[in-house]
């Protein structure tokens, strides 16, 4: 048994979703698999008793209705274009920094207020500072004016080297270099150079000598043009509109189906078989899965597997969503923050505490009186390996683990660990079972050195199948893994004679 369509995708995470979506609405046949029973993988939302958590992602770039800011804001290219609305809700403040040497800085929105904070903080690096941060928006100018498709469609890169020859040749010079080599051309204090590696660590999980300076120039800049933005109801909400887009046009989403095999003939993707038997046949197979799950577990052929060091493995995480009382939250508390107790320490897993407290901006994700509470640490499975999940010695060490976090989030927000009122915590344990995450990790990274084009692509050494998602160009963050899926629709839109519309 079993049936054909022309794309089957693999996971419902926001690159699978952006490609069923631009490919569906363009008159392809697609059909969307999810193990899950909701979509979005790492932005997602889940609820329990009245209040509304975000499953990872919950800072959220490329919501400018201004079409100025070109290819970065194409969370509102795509919804216009499906057709479909997601109110969101601007934040002035991207993060607060809270770090050694005394640095405590909020990231606002308005640059000028943002460089005023870090030059009162160090005035001799003022001319230094500004440069830098000229260098990263030269960079979203350049990205902002090309149009997002595929790097590997020859149509595609000749169109837009033939319109804009200047700026896809200085864009081809910046992709060999990094964010943190850039800094050091134009400031020299050790502090400040700590400070930019958590502008990168915030985001890429690596220092900034580690992050390319195309992907830095994409969210440090962007957040001072196009802004930050929290969907209302939560992350889930951007999901859930993709996949109201995907159904507007006529396509399939499946939940609760997992999916065992990816089928391959003479080297060709010709479908998938789900675990219950059923074969599905297509033209394309795009995989959202990471590159090790996808080449490892899904292709069975060892000709195609991935080793973890032929990849950076990103780390994972430990996290804690909390339901707390509103009375322990100051007036004008930001809604994201990072912690950082020791800088010998911020790299190692639990060395920086993410902080994020949506409920701030939209109190409908929290019962009335109450706030949401989300607080996150890099882990590794590695930590939790001598534990079985559901055993009391897993639950009784995740609890302990949680209290020694909320101790140290006590400096920030004292009287917290009383106001707890709900609590959940999830490990890379979580991760692997419920996202398909090979050891729970956030993604393939480059290593220190890498120009950012050796990031895998969408196509795969398996003709006629492509991937999306954070395994595959630019990166990690929802922002980049729609940007791959536009890009990955991109390419096999041209390939089945049925080209995509700039967005």
């Amino acid at each position: 048994m079993g049936y054909s369509t022309d794309i089957v995708i693999i996971g419902s995470g926001i690159g699978g979703l952006t490609a069923a979506a631009m490919l569906q609405e363009r008159g392809f046949s697609t059909v969307t698999l999810e193990k899950n029973a909701t979509p979005g993988g790492s932005c997602s939302s889940f609820r329990r008793a009245g209040y509304t958590f975000d499953a990872g992602a919950s800072v959220f770039y490329g919501f400018s209705d201004n079409d100025r800011y070109g290819t970065l804001n194409l969370h509102d290219r795509i919804f216009r274009k499906l057709g479909i609305e997601v109110p969101v809700i601007p934040d002035p403040v991207q993060i607060h920094y809270h770090l050694p040497d005394d640095i405590d800085i909020p990231v606002y929105y308005h640059k000028e207020q943002f460089l005023s904070r870090l030059i009162e903080r160090f005035p001799s690096e003022e001319r230094g500072i500004r440069a830098f941060y000229r260098e990263l928006e030269s960079v979203h100018d350049i990205l902002s004016a090309l149009p997002a498709g595929s790097l590997e469609d020859p149509a595609h890169i000749l169109s837009v080297a033939g319109n804009h020859p200047a700026k896809v040749f200085a864009l081809a010079l910046k992709t060999f270099q990094s964010m943190g080599g850039t800094a050091r051309r134009y400031v020299s204090d050790k502090k400040l150079l700590r400070f930019f590696d958590m502008e990168a660590y915030a985001w890429a999980v690596q220092d900034a000598l580690a992050t390319p300076l195309v992907n830095a120039g994409i969210c440090l800049a962007d957040r001072h043009l196009g802004g930050i933005h929290y969907p209302v109801g939560g992350s889930g909400a951007i999901p859930e509109a993709l996949c109201s887009g995907i159904r507007k046009f006529g396509g399939k989403i499946l939940f609760n189906t997992e999916v065992s095999e990816i089928l391959v003939s003479s080297g060709k993707a010709e479908g998938v078989r789900l675990a219950d038997g059923e074969v599905i046949t297509a033209k394309a197979v795009i995989s959202n899965a990471t590159v090790w799950d996808t080449c490892n577990r899904l292709l069975k052929d060892i000709r195609y597997r991935i080793e973890d060091d032929d990849y950076h493995l990103a780390p994972s995480w430990f996290q804690m969503f909390l339901g707390i009382d509103a009375s322990v939250i100051p007036k004008d508390f930001n809604v994201h923050h990072i912690f950082v107790d020791s800088w010998m320490e911020y790299s190692m897993p639990g060395g920086t505490i993410y902080l994020s407290l949506p409920s701030l901006l939209d109190p409908t994700v929290a019962p009335p009186g109450k706030h949401v509470l989300h607080a996150f640490v890099t882990d590794e499975m590695g930590r939790w390996k001598n534990f079985r999940i559901r055993k009391s010695t897993y639950t009784k060490e995740k609890k302990q683990y949680a209290r020694a976090l909320l101790k140290r989030i006590e400096k920030l927000l004292p009287g917290i660990r009383d106001a707890v009122e709900l609590e959940i915590f999830a490990t890379p344990f979580t991760h692997e079972r419920y996202l398909n995450r090979y050891k729970g990790t956030y993604g393939a990274q480059l290593f220190a050195g890498q120009n950012v084009l050796q990031k895998p692509q969408n196509r795969t050494a398996v003709r006629n199948l492509f991937a999306a998602g954070d395994s595959t160009f630019p990166g990690q963050g929802v922002i980049a893994v729609t940007y791959s899926g536009v890009s990955c629709a991109s390419y096999i839109a041209r390939k089945l004679g049925n080209p995509l519309d700039y967005l």
